[in-house]
């Protein structure tokens, strides 16, 4: 049987534990506890790279500036996207902030019953210019709102990679050139994720 191996670091990435009503009314988990790691988001987008992990990143730090101690309410949460729903790696973003906070743009869960119990529809939007980051995020129960940003140019890849990723994405690249740079890929997603993951200038968090 084919068994998924992925990088060692994925374990020592930091991890996200949140409170989801709806897992809770549904009886998918219990109490509606949910812990979300690096590897979640990898699945959900099919990849690893620097864009999927400064999302993850930003949004752990993002979760754990609303709430403290308490445990991120799943769902109960809106997030704004600074780019448009079309524009570079917005949507990727977006995938790994809905994954984490359970907001969906109009696609989203329309909720339970008549009264739209845990609905989860519009609560993710795009094209807010107005927020001074990549993403704000805002808990719907106190209105408290943070924006976050990833200062991604601190942890440039390593410098073998200019010459490597051009082979690599022309498809001139040897096997071996193609084994290195996805380990250079890698290592700028584990620079991302374990180096810099408590760095403030990394990824910057204000109240708004």
């Amino acid at each position: 049987m084919t068994q998924e191996r992925l990088p060692s670091f994925f374990d020592d990435t930091p991890t996200i534990t949140v409170q989801d009503a709806l897992a809770d009314f549904l009886g998918a988990a219990e109490n509606g506890i949910l812990t979300y790691r690096y590897a979640d988001a990898v699945r959900l987008c099919g990849h690893s790279c620097p864009t999927v992990a400064g999302a993850y990143l930003m949004v752990v730090k993002g979760l754990k500036a609303l709430y403290g101690t308490e445990l991120p309410q799943r769902g109960d949460i809106e997030a704004f996207m600074q780019g448009g729903r079309d524009e570079g790696t917005t949507g990727v973003t977006a995938s790994v902030v809905q994954l984490l906070t359970g907001a969906a743009p109009e696609t989203g869960f329309g909720g339970v019953g008549p009264a739209g119990r845990f609905a989860r529809r519009n609560l993710l939007s795009f094209g807010a210019g107005e927020i001074n980051g990549t993403l704000a995020l805002r808990r719907r129960d106190t209105g408290k709102t943070v924006a976050v940003s990833l200062n991604a140019a601190l942890q440039p890849f390593a410098p073998q990679m200019r010459d490597i990723m051009p082979k690599a994405v022309s498809g001139s690249a040897s096997a071996e050139e193609l084994k290195q740079f996805g380990e250079l890929w890698q290592e700028r997603v584990r620079s991302f994720l374990i180096d810099q993951a408590d760095n403030p200038e990394f990824v910057t968090v204000s109240e708004i």
